[in-house]
């Protein structure tokens, strides 16, 4: 009873408060901010030249959705699992979880909602079954990738990449059952070489000797190795996205936008050596030069679709 009659003698406005905070953290943890990553569903909308086609766009965006609460649910539970690595991070220790602000029973309920929230969203709306599977197994990668792939050597930075494609395929299939091979494999090449720059910023970050302490792996790698790796990814990517444009049957005008494509993989390299973005991709879009690029590439993309009939 005395318990019920301090809980009752709180201000309203205090109580409110509390709340604000809870859910800002609990948005913290969501990371919002890295949500942009699901616009890789959208890349089949422009390799197949539908991004005018309203339908096909708001089913995208329906999925894009599904996504974020999928992504967000993905990025609590592995803040769960990397709690006591994470604490000893000069940068995640301030996260709600680390630094104990949010307590781990409340973080899994949030993260198991987020789930439910997405499977409805998808009955709901019908997205389809070849989608739902895409979506789990999504879901299930990201998973796995807390528990156990990102300690191994290679395989960690390979699974961040199949993320990536999964969210490609499940953009192609939730408007059509055909999947370009090309798509698939610029898109794992790309989200390879933003990865292989992830864990060169942690390790830059870290120091050679504290990153083995955060997580084993890191130790594996080297600055030096890394350097060469993402030389090698970058241009591999070059060359398999020329390779699309000249044999994906598409209008050989679709040839323009090579010059778009290595811009913007210099200049990311640029900004993760000068600007410290190469642990967090998404902050590439502050970057004026890479939101112009990016969209002279689309509407040359789009333009040059549309006018070769998709």
């Amino acid at each position: 009873m005395m318990a019920t009659l301090e809980k009752q003698s709180i201000p309203y406005s205090s109580r409110q408060t509390a709340f604000n905070v809870r859910l800002r953290d609990l948005l913290l943890e969501m990371r919002p901010h890295q949500w942009v990553k699901n616009i890789f569903l959208a890349a089949g909308l422009i390799f197949t030249g539908n991004f005018t086609n309203l339908h096909m766009l708001s089913v995208v965006l329906l999925a894009i959705c599904v996504f974020c609460m999928l992504s967000a649910s993905a990025y609590i539970v592995n803040d769960i699992i990397d709690l006591e690595n994470d604490r000893n991070h000069p940068r995640k220790s301030s996260r709600p979880l680390a630094s104990g602000r949010m307590n781990p029973a409340t973080a899994y309920t949030a993260a198991a909602m987020l789930v439910v929230f997405a499977g409805i969203l998808t009955l709901v709306f019908s997205l389809g079954l070849h989608f739902a599977l895409a979506a789990a197994c999504y879901y299930l990668l990201t998973v796995l990738y807390s528990v156990a792939l990102k300690k191994v050597l290679f395989v960690d930075v390979l699974a961040i990449a199949g993320g990536f494609v999964l969210r490609v395929i499940a953009g192609c299939v939730v408007i059509g059952p055909g999947i370009s091979p090309w798509i698939v494999i610029c898109s794992l090449l790309l989200a390879l070489f933003l990865a292989l720059c992830k864990r060169r910023h942690e390790l830059l970050l870290l120091g050679d000797g504290s990153a083995a302490v955060h997580r084993a792996v890191l130790g594996m790698y080297s600055i030096e190795m890394l350097d060469q790796l993402i030389s090698v990814t970058m241009s591999t990517v070059i060359m398999a996205y020329s390779l699309y444009t000249f044999y994906a049957g598409h209008s050989p005008m679709l040839m323009l936008t090579i010059p778009s494509v290595i811009y913007g993989l210099f200049r990311y390299l640029y900004l993760m050596h000068n600007e410290d973005i190469g642990g967090t991709p998404e902050q590439m879009f502050r970057d004026k030069s890479m939101i112009i690029n990016f969209a002279i590439w689309s509407t040359l993309s789009i333009v040059i679709m549309q006018l070769n009939g998709g």
